[in-house]
């Protein structure tokens, strides 16, 4: 497989690792099956889903556009390096302090800005809100997240003009596709209160995986587009 194909897989893989989406779309969950029937409840959840992947798709798209205008192309092996430093600096971030320590699952964001969104989830009721929330969740993410999507960027404007419409699209799914297992997770009969405590009973795992994700990421692009490039 060509090196920046394996770079944007990864990158999302990663990016799919991290919990605020999830997050949010539970509180969504739970605050709407109290107040409508299943059937609009899953409206909302389905565009909360498409409000987070339209501004991953936009936000991928805007950073392709951005580093080939910077850098003429995809960046030399000093700005890699650089990112590398800076992957391997995110990792110890996730390991530390990504999540709140204690048995919840609340992360590192600020009370303020944790508690803007989950009143905002509570306040949900109309499709637009859903998607605006969903906007606001992937937008919230973006201190881990806007790494990840440079990096996929910088790969992707390195591939056949083909290609390169694919793996933006690619990305994009892969970086939700726990939002869409949760929904249909809950659509099967799983409840919030059994997915949450899933949540909290893995939490170490899901700190060690993402944290190393972010290392592995790093250590690839160090290998094969900086030393290997």
């Amino acid at each position: 497989m060509n090196p920046d194909m394996f770079v944007i897989l990864l990158a999302a893989i990663v990016h799919a690792t991290l919990q605020l989406g999830i997050g949010a779309l539970l509180l969504l969950y739970h605050s709407s099956l109290g107040k409508h029937v299943r059937k609009k409840t899953r409206q909302l959840a389905t565009n909360y889903i498409f409000g987070n992947i339209l501004l991953t798709a936009l936000a991928v798209a805007a950073m392709c556009f951005g580093v080939d205008i910077v850098f003429q192309g995809p960046m030399n092996p000093a700005m890699l390096t650089i990112i590398t430093m800076l992957l391997a600096a995110l990792a110890v971030s996730i390991w530390t302090f990504y999540y709140r320590w204690g048995k919840s699952t609340e992360l590192w964001l600020p009370k303020s800005v944790a508690r803007y969104i989950d009143n905002r989830a509570k306040a949900t009721n109309s499709n637009t809100e859903a998607f605006g929330l969903g906007m606001l969740a992937c937008f919230a993410e973006a201190p881990f997240t806007f790494i990840l999507i440079t990096v996929a960027a910088n790969s992707i404007i390195s591939l056949s003009e083909g290609l390169q419409i694919l793996y933006l699209v690619i990305y994009s799914v892969i970086s939700i596709l726990p939002l869409a297992i949760l929904r249909i997770a809950i659509r099967r009969g799983d409840t919030t209160a059994e997915i949450q405590k899933w949540r909290i009973r893995n939490k170490t795992f899901l700190r060690i995986v993402s944290g190393t994700g972010f290392l592995v990421l790093g250590l690839f692009i160090l290998a094969f587009k900086v030393i290997g490039g």
